[in-house]
């Protein structure tokens, strides 16, 4: 099941997230951690060296915004769009579950859960740690 472009760069993060593990690319060389995946590094510039990282799936709220209407069918508003960064260092824009929209913050401590949509591959989304 996918719905999702893959190409050779991303093919083993949706690999993982059917799996329901969230990877970082890692560069060896300078030992950078980017998200989303690339084919260079965006610290060194290297082609050569990424690799992957499973990520703990702790990250802190950096910025986020409430969605009071729904770009498309099978989006219930309101809900929230984060950029979420990562203990590893890397920023996600995800959503944010589990809790009502208003009591969303700015470096809120949240933990990974997994998004299951019908058609296509899981997605990686946030709950408020308790």
């Amino acid at each position: 099941m996918t719905a999702d472009p893959q190409d050779d760069v991303s093919a083993r993060w949706w690999a993982a997230a059917r799996e329901r593990r969230l990877l970082v690319q890692t560069c060896e060389a300078c030992g950078h951690r980017q998200h989303h995946p690339r084919s260079v590094c965006t610290r060194c510039g290297r082609t050569d060296s990424l690799g992957w990282t499973d990520a703990s799936g702790v990250g802190t709220v950096d910025s986020f915004t409430v969605v009071h209407r729904a770009p498309a069918p099978g989006f219930e508003p309101p809900y929230v769009i984060a950029r979420v960064r990562l203990a590893e260092g890397p920023l996600l824009l995800t959503r944010i579950v589990g809790c009502p929209p208003g009591t969303v913050r700015c470096d809120q401590p949240v933990r990974l859960a997994w998004w299951d949509r019908p058609d296509a591959d899981p997605l990686p989304v946030f709950r408020p740690e308790a």
